[in-house]
């Protein structure tokens, strides 16, 4: 049974770092792509990031550079390294698997991540 478990959610202040994970169960994530998403209330799920298979990554304008995407191959779990977060950044954050970046078809249940000015 294909699974994602997102972790490593909770508050932060503003400026301040924090790392999700994505632990996968059911298949190998290096033979997908995974995405992450953040989903704020009131507002649209929008894409953060992805890693494909070939160990490529992909980031949002919006968190370039403050953002990193990793995978351990060995724990079957993705890594979401966010960085400065601002107080604008508070929202669910899920990952999700796919062939490719695109059309996902797995997804976790989301993580809360918190940010305080």
């Amino acid at each position: 049974q294909v699974q994602l478990a997102e972790s490593g959610g909770g508050l932060v202040t503003s400026g301040g770092s924090l790392r999700l994970s994505c632990a996968a169960s059911g298949f190998i994530v290096e033979n997908y792509a995974i995405g992450w998403f953040r989903q704020a209330p009131g507002r649209e799920r929008e894409r953060v990031s992805c890693i494909n298979s070939s160990g490529n990554t992909y980031y949002s304008d919006y968190v370039e550079g403050r953002f990193t995407t990793s995978r351990d191959n060995a724990k079957n779990t993705v890594y979401l390294h966010m960085n400065s977060l601002e107080h604008k950044e508070p929202a669910v954050y899920y990952c999700a698997a796919a062939e490719a970046c695109s059309l996902y078809d797995y997804w976790g249940q989301g993580t809360q991540v918190t940010v305080s000015s």
